[in-house]
């Protein structure tokens, strides 16, 4: 996993609402442990075809969306079971951040454990960024902010031990480690 400050992408849009974990990555590709691999299959019933064919209608299929890692969702983005293959596939896929104006518990702190950044923002401004989805947007981790290029600030929220294993680009354990000397520095000093 690996950390960041800024990040300045294009969108990919989808509008629908609701997106569970199931049509995020289908229950029968959980059976790896891996996380490299299931972008391919992230939202795998709506980007291909019975026959194995590309659905050219689905936004990750588009060719203008190729590299894009900002994903502009419907309200309600990750409902459902607690996979937590539901944010490797979509980092698998390239996605950094995930912007809604509701986005479930759950999904929102596996994503944050696995380096995905879930941001939401007021539903009239996610409609208004979805409006313009080749705008280059920045977010900003340190300054919890994402700016369009015209001038707009949104402020988002995010806790300050999510955030700083974002920056660090480490999950809770990749944490601890890092404060490996000063764990044990406490623990000598206080020791019995």
């Amino acid at each position: 996993m690996s950390g960041f400050r800024t990040l300045t992408s294009t969108s990919v849009v989808l509008r629908e609402t609701n997106i569970d974990t199931d049509q995020i990555i289908p229950a029968r590709f959980l059976s790896t442990t891996e996380r490299v691999g299931l972008g391919k299959h992230a939202f795998n019933d709506w980007r291909w075809q019975s026959e194995g064919v590309p659905n050219p209608a689905f936004a990750f299929n588009q060719p203008h969306n190729a590299g894009r890692s900002i994903l502009l969702a419907g309200r309600n983005f990750g409902c459902g079971s607690s996979r937590e293959h539901a944010p490797w596939a979509l980092t698998d896929l390239g996605l950094r951040a995930i912007v809604s104006s509701e986005i479930a518990d759950i999904f929102r702190g596996n994503s944050l454990k696995n380096g995905l950044l879930p941001i939401v923002l007021d539903e009239a401004d996610v409609q208004t960024l979805m409006q313009r989805p080749d705008d280059a947007l920045t977010i900003d981790v340190a300054a919890r902010e994402l700016r369009t290029p015209d001038g707009r600030v949104y402020a988002f929220p995010l806790d300050g031990f999510s955030q700083t294993c974002l920056l660090e680009g480490v999950d809770q354990l990749g944490y601890l480690l890092g404060r490996t000397p000063d764990i044990e520095r406490y623990e000598s000093e206080h020791a019995r």
